[in-house]
């Protein structure tokens, strides 16, 4: 071979060798839109006003984390951009910002909006436009169907499951017990109601002798306390959002009823419910948990609790550690800080629900210790496991063993 043609040879290998390397660097990146080599748009939705504004905490904790990834560089070199709105906990206003943040400002999904109402609203609408509604922030148990839904998944444990551990309990240490339950009248009451039914079984029809629905633009909850007391009640279940949860804890004390009192998560917070319906109000009252509560000196030296202290002292100061809503943000960005990471340079849409339902055994710094989230392609229940918890002084205290809720069937 000449050296004319061993010079055109190495060329046109050395050519091929970029040309490969180039479409290699090409089919690496992989992009929809919302996402480019400097950032990922994602949105949000969020009671910021209404009867739910209590959770819009959670709406302001995550852009505070997001602030402190992007301050350490972003995820793979990519600032998150988060554009979070209000929906006053109300259905068609969560439709009306879903579609302004998918059509109007082109995020590449929503994530972790809050509210049975409002997720049930806008998941007809974000399966039809294949947009990720990712990690939504309610239990309702039909956030697992990637089966009908493959663009909804759901992350907290579901309010099914948190019915059940609560009919488990009580079959245990009540089963005379004649229960009286208030329950907020629509999708997330109606599936907590699910729960305890199914959980009871055959002794829901004998120990279940009154229940007394809400609607969420209810002023107050307190004749429907007073009738459930006046029924004969000695077991009072609340399935309410913080405000009504509140209220329900101050009726009862008002009342000097003393029934064996069970408050569901969601309204457990101490910041935002016990505190401002009293600690003396609230002693003795059930709940069930999967995060830590930085308020309980057993985590005082504990270094996921430490971080979080460290990341509300630069990044959000005004947010409430006692306040079980500002972990939920912090644990819930994080979760979606994991999938990302996981995500590379391909910030697909589908690669986004392919992460997102590929989380082995992920233990968050404010999950309780054995709490891990599992996902695969068939189950879109991060979180499925609770402990149950004690109101005593000012702060909850756990007790028993970690029970998985899992809803199968």
């Amino acid at each position: 071979m000449s050296v004319t043609s061993r010079r055109l040879a190495t060329a046109a290998a050395a050519f091929a060798f970029i040309a490969a390397a180039s479409s290699s660097a090409l089919a690496q990146k992989k992009y929809d839109i919302g996402a480019t080599d400097t950032e990922t748009k994602i949105g949000g939705i969020m009671p910021y006003s209404g009867p739910a504004s209590a959770y819009g905490v959670i709406g302001k904790t995550q852009p505070a984390y997001f602030d402190a990834v992007n301050a350490e560089g972003g995820i793979n070199g990519r600032k998150i951009v988060f554009l979070s709105y209000d929906d006053g906990y109300s259905p068609p206003k969560a439709v009306e910002q879903a579609r302004k943040l998918v059509e109007s400002d082109e995020v590449l999904f929503i994530f972790n909006p809050l509210g049975t109402p409002s997720n049930s609203a806008i998941q007809k609408y974000m399966n039809a436009k294949k947009v990720p509604q990712l990690f939504v922030a309610t239990g309702a148990t039909k956030w697992n169907d990637p089966k009908d839904f493959p663009w909804t998944m759901g992350w907290q444990p579901n309010y099914q499951s948190e019915g059940r551990v609560y009919a488990k309990y009580l079959m245990k240490e009540k089963p005379a017990g004649k229960i009286g339950i208030l329950y907020q009248n629509d999708d997330f009451g109606k599936d907590m109601l699910k729960g305890l039914k199914d959980g009871l079984g055959a002794k829901a029809a004998s120990m279940i002798i009154a229940e007394e629905p809400y609607e969420v633009t209810s002023p107050t909850v307190d004749t429907q306390i007073v009738t459930l007391k006046s029924k004969g009640a000695d077991v009072f279940i609340s399935f309410t959002t913080p405000k009504f949860g509140a209220q329900s804890i101050k009726k009862v004390a008002e009342l000097g009823w003393k029934p064996l009192f069970i408050l569901n998560n969601v309204a457990s917070s101490t910041g935002s419910v016990i505190k401002p319906a009293g600690f003396d109000n609230a002693q003795g009252v059930i709940s069930a948990t999967y995060g830590k509560d930085p308020s309980d000196p057993q985590w005082k030296d504990d270094p996921g609790v430490k971080h979080f202290d460290a990341f509300l002292a630069k990044y959000f100061p005004e947010g409430n550690r006692t306040d079980s809503s500002v972990a939920y943000g912090y644990s819930s960005a994080q979760t979606l800080v994991h999938v990302l990471k996981a995500c590379g340079d391909n910030l697909t849409r589908e690669n986004i629900m392919k992460q997102a339902a590929s989380i082995k055994d992920l233990q968050l710094e404010m999950g309780l210790p054995g709490i891990k989230l599992n996902t695969s392609a068939t189950d879109f229940a991060p979180i499925e496991q609770l402990q149950m918890m004690r109101f005593k002084g000012e702060r909850w205290e756990m007790f028993g063993p970690i029970i998985s809720g899992e809803v199968t069937g």
